[in-house]
């Protein structure tokens, strides 16, 4: 690929090999001083390991890489930092228990006759939190600010080592959309500065809003760039995967069938003043949408008795459920696939087949011993169904893609056959292949007669995967919108407490 005469850095034929696995194959890249380039690509595509090697993580096993045109040798996170390169993890690293001045500069305090100089520490520190546009004192202990406060921390930290390429690894993962709002700002402003962006993420319509260039890999390798004004949803997609999505979201029309899930007069915690009702039918499709804090996750908490409603009734099938525990849902054929996979939908330490049969080891036992072949058996059949990527059953989960692990939460449920299926995030996290997978698993199980309810912050995805959605403000359902009305901005009214204007 052309490389920039101005480039800050520069990747040469970059390869890198893991046992069995060739991550890298001659992947060249340039970035500019002051450009935000973004990263894309599947799972598996080789990002990561790109960007550890930029961060001093990892080491290349061929290729070069130059800063400024000179060809150096990144050995060490700390020799990454000397050259002006930050990573900074989807995975926050702060010491919460710290203050916010102690986590800019850990590892680098500046010293007085060997002692640490806290007020050189909190001048610096202003400085580099006004770059970054955060009005908190460098005192603050960090655990006492949001997780978006804590985000611009990170940038703030890099920045106070003289970073001049910042690796945006997932950066809005956790951010509400006020919060990516400020983000986006910061690196337009960093940009200014002549501050390079590596920026990756799964959420194309964030790559769209802060790329100059876009950069695809597939496979470890290379699979083309878009320009500024090339940078389109669909010309993304196609890099990523290698060909057209002509249909995108698996929606087939068809009618519903009778009602499954009849939620009358629930009181949420948190939200006890609004009653909520409504109900999904057999072989559709109803999203949930809402700003952040509107109380979608509260809401499906609720009717998979993770926490305990306050008043109302919840029927399946006809049947009124008490809902005062998980056990009670799950009897009723109602099962949750939880926002926070890794802490609330798998044991990650265990193997994948363990993870898939838990829940219904109890269908399965003998004299309360695990049927082991039955267990052998389900995972099996799960693992074809869903087309998860694993080397065998005994892989433990923890070392799976972010896709290839929200399939085995789907899985665990599937095999005991959901009447009611309510999803919590879907695809969070997960790259655009896994998405599609998703989205056509779920197209696959309403026309099979599953009532589905997903709470999803991605409004593409509730316009594309709807039969209905219902859109919460404040605690409340503000409204509820058929396919036909569905539409970013009847959402946008709707979930900021307006009311829907209809032409």
């Amino acid at each position: 690929m052309p490389q920039s005469k101005s480039a800050l850095l520069e990747v040469r034929s970059l390869s890198k090999r893991f046992p069995g696995v060739q991550a890298l194959s001659n992947i060249s890249l340039s970035i500019a001083a002051g450009e935000s380039v973004a990263v894309i690509g599947e799972n598996g595509a080789g990002k990561s390991t790109l960007m550890k090697i930029l961060a001093g993580i990892q080491s290349q096993d061929t290729g070069q890489i130059l800063i400024d045109g000179k060809q150096v040798r990144i050995s060490s996170p700390r020799e990454a930092q000397e050259f002006g390169i930050a990573l900074i993890h989807q995975e926050l690293n702060l010491c919460d228990n710290l203050d916010v001045g102690a986590n800019i500069f850990l590892g680098r305090e500046p010293r007085t006759l060997g002692f640490i100089n806290h007020t050189e520490i909190y001048k610096r520190s202003e400085e580099v939190l006004k770059q970054v546009g955060l009005d908190v004192s460098p005192n603050t202990l960090t655990s006492e600010l949001p997780i978006g406060k804590q985000q611009l921390i990170e940038i703030a930290k890099s920045l106070s080592a003289n970073a001049r390429l910042i690796i945006m690894d997932e950066p809005t993962s956790s951010l509400s959309t006020k919060e990516v709002g400020a983000l986006f700002e910061v690196i337009k402003n960093l940009k200014a500065q002549g501050v390079s962006i590596v920026y990756i993420s799964h959420r194309l319509g964030e790559v769209i809003e802060v790329a100059d260039r876009v950069v695809a890999m597939r496979d470890g390798e290379y699979s083309g760039e878009l320009t500024t004004k090339e940078i389109t949803h669909d010309n993304m997609v196609r890099l990523m995967i290698g060909r057209e999505l002509d249909e995108f979201y698996a929606r087939v029309s068809h009618t519903p069938g009778e009602v499954v899930l009849k939620v009358d007069q629930v009181q949420v915690p948190g939200n006890a003043q609004h009653k909520i009702s409504f109900q999904v039918r057999a072989g559709e499709i109803v999203g949930v949408a809402g700003l952040v804090g509107a109380g979608r996750t509260e809401l499906v908490q609720v009717l998979f008795g993770f926490d305990r409603a306050l008043g109302g009734t919840v029927h399946v099938c006809g049947k009124r459920i008490a809902l005062k525990s998980t056990r009670d849902a799950i009897q009723a054929g109602m099962f949750l696939v939880p926002e926070d996979r890794k802490q609330h939908g798998l044991i990650i330490e265990m193997m994948v087949r363990e993870n898939i049969s838990l829940p219904g080891l109890a269908r399965h036992a003998t004299a309360g011993m695990v049927d082991q072949a039955y267990e052998i058996k389900n995972a099996d059949e799960m693992i074809k169904k869903l087309g998860v990527k694993t080397p065998n059953q005994e892989q433990i989960t923890q070392f799976l893609s972010g896709g290839n692990q929200q399939k085995v939460v789907i899985a665990k449920w599937l095999s005991l056959g959901p009447k009611v299926l309510l999803l919590d995030e879907p695809t969070r996290g997960i790259d655009i292949g896994a998405k599609h997978e998703i989205y056509e698993m779920m197209e696959d199980l309403a026309k099979r007669g599953v009532a589905i309810l997903f709470v999803s912050s991605e409004m593409e995805e509730v316009i594309g995967m709807s039969d209905r959605t219902l859109v919460m403000h404040e605690g409340q359902i503000a409204g509820e919108l058929s396919r036909d009305q569905l539409n970013e901005e009847s959402i946008m009214q709707l979930a900021t407490g307006q009311q829907l204007i209809t032409n």
